[in-house]
């Protein structure tokens, strides 16, 4: 039932009635905006990438047991007041 929805001519049909409803130089200026938007997206995705390439990776301490502190026990105050 739905295996061609969305054929060529609904695409142009569909965009006439875009272009009628809101005019030419509201479209144009509504794809400027998802244009800049993506590249944005893009210029942020490459600067992130770059960020975590540039930092090196953290250092894993090799630590046994006879090599970590043993943890002393408190005394527990025992004046009363």
């Amino acid at each position: 039932m739905l295996n061609n929805a969305l054929t060529l001519p609904h695409l142009l049909l569909i965009a006439v009635v875009v272009l009628v409803l809101f005019g030419k130089g509201k479209v144009s200026a509504l794809m400027g905006e998802v244009g800049r938007g993506v590249t944005a997206f893009k210029r942020g995705v490459e600067d992130e990438n770059a960020a975590a390439a540039a930092q090196p990776a953290p250092a894993v301490e090799d630590r046994t047991a006879q090599d970590a502190p043993v943890p002393q026990p408190q005394a527990a105050d025992k004046t009363l007041t």
